[in-house]
């Protein structure tokens, strides 16, 4: 395990901070334009990064983000160009914790081990597979402990206890938990006593941090995240809504937003006050 999690987490415990974790979908809507705008998220203040590997059939995300595999997909990117722009997101930050989030299929059609070894070879520090859940993730999260990378696994909103145990068990580097049921991008308005139930829900049986995700788009919902106990909050669907709006067309030519600095300037904007939301 690279233990750039637990280094992150404990600095930011030192300074009374919590995290901010933006998602951004590789190869949206081309690598290269994906690389631009992760180096902005970067540069904005994010504590690690989220990444989404393009795939057909992403079940948990909502309309958004599924646009936003689309639109990678249509450019033309392959698992093979994710582990590419992993490399160079990891040659250029070496201490930044890096996230992937990657459905089921990916790692059954690359071999389980192999998949695991290929993307902590590239700089991953961890893998959330959201249509895998702990119930069937033993194998899983033998491999990618073996490979040296940290298994992520998702706390749903009204799990059971059997559920809640097996992923404080088996997460490591932050346990991933959502404070509804439902896909992403639902936006909703955020309650301090139901987010607070929520993360102390996941609290009692132990585990790594506890990072919130679903529906987080504001500043407040940020601090909420925050004063509910979380060591932080990841945010998807609306950076994915701004790369929206600069991005001509449901199937944009690749390498062409009109207007990458003015994409940059806002997403930079959201960045920079969701981080300042959590001190």
């Amino acid at each position: 395990m690279t233990q750039r999690y637990e280094k992150l987490f404990a600095t930011l415990s030192s300074r009374n901070e919590g995290a901010f974790v933006p998602f951004i979908m590789l190869g949206d809507p081309t690598p290269a334009d994906a690389l631009e705008i992760i180096t902005a998220a970067v540069a904005a203040g994010a504590d690690a990064l989220e990444l989404g590997v393009p795939f057909s059939d992403p079940v948990a995300d909502g309309p958004t983000i599924q646009k936003s595999h689309i639109r990678a997909l249509d450019s033309g990117v392959t698992v093979d160009d994710a582990l590419a722009q992993i490399r160079v997101i990891r040659e250029a930050y070496p201490d930044l914790p890096i996230g992937l989030l990657i459905y089921g299929n990916v790692p059954f059609a690359r071999g389980v081990d192999t998949f695991y070894r290929e993307f902590a070879e590239a700089g991953a520090d961890s893998i959330l597979i959201p249509d895998v859940p702990v119930r069937e993730g033993a194998p899983f999260a033998a491999a990618a402990e073996a490979a040296g990378v940290d298994p992520i696994f998702i706390a749903p909103a009204q799990a059971a206890e059997k559920t809640l145990q097996g992923v404080a068990a088996h997460s490591k580097g932050y346990i991933y938990a959502v404070s509804r049921d439902g896909v992403t991008g639902t936006e909703r308005e955020s309650s301090v006593s139901g987010l607070a139930e929520v993360v102390n829900n996941v609290k009692r049986f132990g585990g790594p941090p506890i990072l919130l995700g679903f529906g987080i788009s504001s500043p407040a919902h940020v601090r909420d995240a925050i004063a509910a106990g979380a060591a932080g909050a990841i945010s998807g669907s609306a950076i994915t809504k701004i790369i929206d709006r600069y991005v001509e067309g449901e199937h944009p030519t690749p390498g062409h937003i009109p207007d990458m600095a003015g994409l940059k300037a806002e997403l930079s904007e959201f960045i920079s006050a969701m981080k300042a939301a959590t001190t």
